[in-house]
């Protein structure tokens, strides 16, 4: 049995209104950046309450972060956060993060570290957290992930990994009920794909066409998403359509002719377009890009499995099933406090969110003459209204079944 994060949810009726508004990715003013590593870290505007965010001298690849408190109570952690590189799915992680630890009154001195995706860099940081008495390193990303599971598989150092693809599909863990028995406690993005699905085909019973788009140099993404959903389709007689970017700087042209094209081929099996649905993967080149998919996507529901990707207004997928970086982050953190409590990395399971953060946009959803079921409505975590702003955010917080 996989042990799993249960988040219990409230079901309900949309709210006439909600005062709690989550960190977005496409509201700059909800995430600060500092000139030094303004390249690729930020924040959410409710860091600074509890940490204290410096540039390194001489180095704008890192940043150290310590609480503000003046008398902190418990010792000083030691602490790593690995980047590869800029995300906005990493500002949202690590505002999560932060704020967990501020919540547990972890009093830590943190380390965030873009390590650019090269070896000579990630082999120093390695030397580094073991010569200093690092007590905890968090791997941000797949690409993180990956590379110190490759190069630091069974190290001295506990690595709890964060905004990652599937460590099990991925090769990186055995199974999900029980640990790797080495210095890695694995977290997933991903849902299990039939779980997924299930959710997918109840939303659209006769759905026909199935456009799955991803970021081909994504190897998380394409081999965790991509290809486990286009089998899972295929297996149960969907057309499925395979829409890869094949270069991420170039993603909104390629997106472009690809979305038209899949429209038109779609129009051929499903003339109204009313059984048929694009579907974004986690890869960055492709959600960011929400509003170019929406520009050519015809009536056809844009779905997407990060919940991020639905928000306020109209660059916006129509709905959302699947782990956000917010809730995985969350998990993330009870898994890396559970570390610096004593407990062994190597015996910890891979850590699934469950329920799925469901998200919807009925301001989408109208403008594309979409009904939304309202079971999905009842268990939906994000609602965004008619006039494209948040109606609910009923995010409960994250426990452990033990």
């Amino acid at each position: 049995m996989i042990r799993i994060f249960s988040i219990r949810r409230f079901a309900g009726l949309i709210a006439a209104a909600a005062a709690f508004v989550f960190v977005s990715l496409a509201v700059p003013n909800s995430v600060l950046a500092k000139a030094d590593f303004s390249s690729w870290f930020r924040y959410g505007e409710d860091v600074e309450k509890a940490w204290r965010v410096e540039a390194v001298d001489g180095d704008p690849n890192q940043v150290r972060i310590s609480t503000q408190k003046s008398n902190p109570s418990g010792p000083k952690r030691k602490i790593m956060v690995v980047y590869p590189r800029p995300s906005s799915a990493y500002d949202v992680a690590i505002t999560k993060i932060l704020a967990i630890f501020a919540e547990k009154d972890i009093n830590a001195d943190i380390t965030v570290v873009n390590f650019l995706k090269e070896d000579k860099r990630g082999k120093a940081l390695i030397k580094r957290a073991e010569k200093e008495g690092y007590e905890l390193m968090f791997s941000m990303g797949s690409e993180s992930t990956d590379w110190l599971f490759r190069n630091y598989g069974g190290g001295k150092v506990p690595v709890v990994s964060v905004c990652s693809k599937d460590p099990v599909m991925l090769g990186q863990a055995s199974a999900y009920d029980q640990g790797t028995g080495t210095n890695f406690a694995f977290t997933s993005l991903n849902m299990p794909v039939d779980v997924q699905m299930a959710y997918v085909v109840d939303f659209m019973p006769q759905v026909k066409n199935f456009a799955i788009l991803v970021d081909s140099k994504n190897v998380s993404a394409v081999e965790t998403q991509a290809k486990p959903i286009a089998e899972y389709a295929r297996q149960r007689g969907i057309q499925v359509h395979e829409l890869a970017v094949n270069n991420p700087k170039k993603a909104k042209d390629e997106l472009s002719e690809l979305v038209k094209s899949a429209v038109a081929t779609m129009r051929k099996s499903d003339p109204t377009l009313s059984n048929s649905l694009f579907w974004i993967t986690g890869s960055t080149a492709v959600f960011r890009e929400i509003a170019t998919i929406n520009a050519h996507s015809d009536r056809v529901p844009v779905l997407s499995v990060v919940p991020e990707v639905v928000k306020a207004g109209d660059n916006s997928s129509v709905m959302s099933i699947g782990i956000s970086f917010e809730s995985n982050a969350h998990l993330a953190a009870i898994y890396g406090a559970d570390v610096l409590a004593g407990r062994n990395p190597g015996e910890i399971p891979v850590g699934i969110v469950s329920p799925p953060d469901i998200a919807i946009n009925f301001r989408k959803a109208r403008e594309i003459g979409l009904e939304i079921p309202f079971k999905f409505l009842e268990s939906a975590t994000y609602v965004y209204g008619y006039d494209g702003q948040v109606v609910r955010n009923s995010r409960p917080s994250v426990q452990s079944v033990n």
